[in-house]
């Protein structure tokens, strides 16, 4: 079976989708199907080997030309030598990590514009996109890697006559974080456009609910696979560290919680009287980052524990595994409604225990296969707690390691992931992908 993934890149820092759609692919290729995945936007940025071939896929609607095209009519009209100039890798990852200068507008006005896109101002990127794919391509399912990215769906059907799968992955924060009218205009936007997906598929229940509830969905419109992960290399180390050290493997922004994973740290050195554990923070860190991550290292500092907190921002896959086989604990403490959270599969993955907000899709994995503990969220104390009263108990941790590894390889693998989604496929197109 021939399958197409649609996938927006970040062209600067790891992205879960980018990361979820490559390892369906390299499972789905094992297995001996015909498999791409398109960049959109930008150019994909992972820490894994990429799906073969990859890298003679060009970037669709590249970043530069739709803001150049949305902005400027002269731009709508440009040979394709300017298009495949402004699409090059160095330029647009050079656009990527200056992406926090863009006003919220224009991104209210571009995320509008994708939902609209058979009838946008971007036409000229439209027929790029349909061409390759009715003409090289010839796909028999297209997946959209987002939401976002269902304004293609009618199109893409009435051009390829494939049907079309949509995923979802945490569009609600993004969609929220808009200025009005383009919220309310672009949550509209995704419940119309959505209804011409032939299959919608969520990484958890929690959020198949969520996004149901706020689009008018039905209970079973929304079917749910894992995400999952490539375990190559994931294992959990020999002995526990030397030091006891709680790990934090996200981008470093306010929503990921790091702010609450400091205060944590704080009250446990503080209030709890900790003089030993250190603290690990890495993750993604773009420029629009730096402001916050200045004001917690002055905070830490001011404290007289930056001996104890390391800082490892935009590290490579290996230097993550290392990083994770280093910790005695693991948090994200995320204070919005998240998806999913691969991070927390890592760590599973690597046998460390994960301690988690009791929100959002974390309780819903936990259970899924043990592995960590739920706290309330959006309290560092409670959190800190946690962390102390595990600490001081190493049979539990390592019961909740081995759990956590086990569910990893049952539940969260990309084996798994991938075996669940070509169910969904075949009960789609009643053909059964390979290895099915």
């Amino acid at each position: 079976m021939k399958i197409v993934f649609l996938t927006p890149g970040t062209g600067s820092y790891y992205c879960g989708a980018c990361m979820r759609d490559n390892a369906i692919a390299r499972e789905l290729h094992r297995a001996g199907d015909d498999v791409t995945m398109a960049p959109m936007y930008l150019p994909h940025t992972l820490d894994e080997e990429a799906l073969p071939g990859s890298s003679r896929v060009p970037v669709f609607f590249g970043g530069i030309n739709v803001y150049l095209q949305q902005k400027v009519p002269l731009f709508r009209r440009t040979p394709a030598f300017v298009d495949r100039l402004l699409n090059s890798t160095g330029l647009l990852r050079w656009a990527a990590r200056h992406s926090h200068m863009t006003s919220a507008r224009d991104h209210g006005e571009m995320t509008l514009e994708m939902f609209n896109v058979g009838s946008s101002r971007l036409g000229k990127e439209l027929e790029k996109l349909m061409g390759w794919l009715q003409h090289t391509e010839r796909p028999d399912v297209v997946c959209l890697s987002t939401a976002l990215l269902a304004g293609f769906a009618e199109p893409l059907k009435r051009r390829l006559g494939a049907p079309v799968v949509t995923f979802f992955q945490g569009e609600d924060t993004f969609l929220d974080g808009l200025p009005e009218p383009f919220r309310t205009q672009c949550w509209e936007s995704m419940a119309a456009t959505l209804r011409a997906s032939d299959l919608i598929l969520s990484p958890s229940r929690f959020y198949a609910e969520l996004m149901g509830s706020r689009l008018g969905l039905g209970r079973d419109a929304v079917r749910v696979v894992f995400n999952g992960i490539q375990l190559e290399g994931y294992a959990a180390a020999a002995n526990p560290p030397p030091t006891p050290t709680v790990g934090y493997l996200a981008r470093m922004c306010r929503e990921k919680g790091i702010e609450v994973m400091v205060d944590a740290f704080l009250h446990l050195a503080g209030e709890l009287g900790d003089r030993e554990t250190r603290l690990h923070l890495a993750g993604a860190a773009t420029a629009g980052d730096e402001p916050l991550i200045r004001r917690l290292r002055a905070r830490i500092d001011s404290a007289g524990l930056a001996a104890r907190v390391t800082w490892s921002p935009n590290i490579s896959r290996d230097e993550k595994i290392s990083f994770l086989r280093g910790l005695s604990l693991f948090s994200v403490p995320a204070t919005y409604a998240e998806a999913f959270g691969l991070y927390l599969v890592e760590a599973m993955a690597c046998g460390v225990p994960v301690v988690q907000p009791q929100s959002a899709a974390f309780p819903e994995l936990i259970a899924a296969g043990g592995g960590g503990l739920c706290v309330p969220a959006r309290e560092p104390a409670a959190l800190a707690r946690a962390w102390r009263d595990l600490l001081r108990d190493p049979a539990r941790r390592t019961e909740l390691g081995r759990a956590g590894r086990a569910a990893a390889e049952n539940h969260f693998s990309s084996a798994a992931m991938a075996a669940t989604f070509r169910r969904e496929i075949a009960r789609l197109t009643g053909k059964n992908p390979a290895g099915a």
